[in-house]
């Protein structure tokens, strides 16, 4: 019997990822992501699968942020049963990211019921804290470049691929197939994490296209936000970032750091983070030393860089400071959580910057602050954008295309099949044809809900 592979999200869009292999009357999940972005795609994340979560046997994660790793709560609540294989990283991410999630999803409800702007009655979450808790304990873990068995006679193994703590590629064999997940692979030049592995030889190959059809500017993170952060300073405002608890928040952290060490931004300019799951997560870059470039002494400074902000008391008491200061708060994508109190309080003043850190999913309010927007729309509120807006174009923590055509190339063997995924359609064709021209290689973005052989 054949093995194919139903494209469950991460098809079409770069959020969802979910990759569904299947053989034998088995089924395998490689990745377990929500939606984010436009509502009709968030609303698939209310959809229920085409598969019974009890008839999936088990679950690989290559990493931990919400768009790989966020509907395993409801998976889990919905009846799957199996187990959950990840590096250590991951696993530990996870225990910060989905509790976190159903927490946010929950205070966003209860924000939607009190103020009544939601269209539901009443406002519900996705899944709660507490189903994020459950389904902990259905995670495993193992280390990079261990085989293991998810399946019986189903081997895999993951490489590191950069991107995040804990960030692996997987390569999957099953029934003579040997299938290649990327991953969110992680630039060869980061400023924080190590580059990502060789890639291992397969018959058939999934490849992230986040940045596929652009290239990184030569300029890097600190000639970027040194300038943007001394502007704001200098004119007594205040600087909201929204950034991605993981990942990004440590590495603008770092760069911080840097910056003061340097003299290029004033020592004394208050530096708070708005995230209890970044200040989770950064404490972790001590505990993973071989995942990232950074020593012992850049560590220390990273951590003790900024004033953490825990309780929802202490992020309101914030709200009524004046600048000059920096605010760092999740989500990255404004999509939920603290930062968008911060938004709503200091996006209409000029003196103040908004400072985009990542990658921005089309239908996010991130994408529409990058896009020069007049105002946004904040718990049924439309905000007006006076504040600076500046979007970072060297923080990015994906491989660029032509890293990702690198990362291909370094595979020892050509392969019988290329499935562009997680990319928006423009950048995912574009990075399509480069395979194909420049490789010989076939290749092709597949469509959501679509199956497809190995």
């Amino acid at each position: 019997m054949s093995v194919n592979i139903t494209f469950l999200g991460g098809a079409d869009t770069v959020t969802g990822s979910k990759y569904l292999v299947r053989h034998d009357k088995q089924s395998l999940l490689v990745d377990c992501g929500l939606f984010q972005g436009y509502k009709q795609l968030r609303l698939r994340n209310w959809s229920p699968l085409p598969v019974a979560p009890s008839q999936i046997d088990a679950v690989v994660l290559t990493h931990a942020h919400l768009d790989h790793s966020g509907y395993l709560p409801l998976l889990a609540r919905e009846g799957f049963e199996g187990h959950v294989y990840a590096t250590p990283g991951t696993r530990d991410l996870c225990g910060i990211l989905l509790p976190d999630s159903g927490h946010i999803q929950e205070e966003d409800a209860a924000f939607a019921n009190r103020h009544g702007f939601s269209k539901h009655t009443p406002a519900l979450p996705l899944y709660t804290r507490q189903d994020a808790l459950d389904c902990l304990s259905l995670i495993k873990t193992t280390d990079f470049g261990h085989t293991f068995q998810p399946i019986p006679g189903w081997r895999a193994t993951f490489s590191r691929a950069g991107h995040i703590l804990g960030a692996a590629s997987l390569l999957l064999e099953v029934a003579g197939r040997r299938i290649l997940f990327s991953g969110d692979l992680g630039r060869t030049d980061d400023f924080l994490m190590n580059p990502p592995d060789r890639a291992p030889a397969a018959d058939t190959v999934l490849i992230e296209s986040t940045y596929g059809d652009r290239e990184h500017p030569d300029e890097d993170v600190l000639a970027e936000l040194g300038p943007a952060l001394h502007r704001v300073a200098a004119r007594g405002g205040v600087a909201v970032v929204p950034v991605f608890a993981v990942g990004r928040a440590q590495a603008i952290l770092h760069a911080i750091a840097e910056l003061k060490a340097r003299g290029d931004i004033p020592t004394s300019l208050p530096v708070f983070l708005d995230s209890p799951m970044a200040i989770h997560s950064t404490h972790l870059v001590e505990h993973y030393p071989q995942e990232h470039q950074l020593s012992n002494k850049q560590v220390r400074a990273l951590t003790h860089c900024a004033t953490m902000v825990n309780t929802p008391d202490e992020s309101k008491a914030l709200g009524r400071r004046h600048g000059p200061m920096v605010i760092l708060a999740a989500s990255g994508m404004a999509t939920g959580g603290r930062v968008l109190h911060h938004l709503a309080l200091h996006a209409g003043n000029h003196r103040n910057m908004i400072l985009l850190t990542g990658f921005q999913a089309p239908g996010t309010r991130g994408a529409t602050l990058s896009s020069g927007a007049k105002s946004v729309r904040i718990h049924g509120q439309d905000v007006s954008i006076n504040a600076e807006v500046v979007q970072l174009q060297s923080a990015s923590a994906h491989a660029d295309a032509s890293q990702l055509m690198d990362w291909l190339r370094t595979m020892p063997e050509r392969p019988d099949q290329v499935y562009v995924v997680h990319g928006e359609m423009g950048p995912a064709d574009e990075l399509r044809k480069r395979i194909k021209h420049e490789l010989g290689w076939r290749a092709m973005v597949p469509e959501h809900g679509s199956t497809w052989p190995t």
